[in-house]
């Protein structure tokens, strides 16, 4: 049989879910790997330089495949900050939810690796990159030290509250994960009610005008 010839990124991913799902390990040699999956051994070096750079792209792929479904929506693109990141909870749970048995494999056998979580790190990148794009209304404090902070903390809130909806997802027994998109909506909506700065600003500007008119009463 001739080899595959127009080997794509997503087809070595696709190639490789395959194998470890049917093999229930990783392939020994990249060498074997592309044998199985029929096509040339250098198109493999073409796109990745091991197998743990396929592993990491897998869930980088998941995101990117969920920004291209919200960014063909009219809708996603008038939405506030909390129904941007609702969407793309929902998305991103539907494709993950599409590769569950994959997901839980790799999750599974990286279990050790997992605090660290180098398989997930460039999954971390993209999703802050993310939620930083979102420009979630923070308190303005005026002073550039404490505002990195807020950001730097938002992201890593952000990433550990979509880790605890991944854990959770995982241990998920419900029909269609219903209890999944339950989790998600109070978990995201709960955050920008934290998140609420309205209050605070009202509070901050009120002290503002006191300490002002109190200068100019003396």
């Amino acid at each position: 049989m001739a080899k595959k010839k127009n080997i794509t990124k997503n087809d070595i991913i696709s190639f490789y879910m395959d194998y470890v799902l049917e093999h229930n390990h990783q392939p020994k040699t990249v060498y074997a790997f592309a044998k199985a999956s029929n096509f040339e051994e250098q198109k493999f070096y073409d796109h990745f330089g091991s197998f743990e750079a396929v592993e990491k792209h897998v869930f980088t792929a998941f995101y990117h495949n969920t920004i291209t479904v919200l960014e063909k929506s009219d809708d996603y693109t008038s939405f506030d900050a909390r129904n941007k990141l609702l969407s793309f909870y929902f998305t991103f749970f539907e494709n993950l939810t599409a590769n569950r048995s994959y997901v839980k494999y790799a999750l599974e056998h990286h279990k050790s690796d997992l605090k660290s979580m180098s398989l997930l790190k460039d999954l971390k990148r993209v999703f802050t990159d993310y939620i930083a794009s979102l420009e979630i209304d923070l308190i303005d404090i005026k002073q550039e030290q404490i505002d990195r902070i807020q950001q730097r903390g938002l992201k890593e809130t952000a990433w550990f509250q979509l880790l605890l909806t991944l854990k959770f997802w995982i241990d998920d027994t419900s029909p269609g994960f219903e209890k999944t998109d339950i989790f998600i909506e109070k978990s995201v909506n709960t955050s920008f009610d934290v998140l609420n700065v309205a209050p605070i600003r009202t509070l901050i500007d009120f002290g503002k005008f006191i300490f002002k008119e109190k200068i100019q009463m003396n």
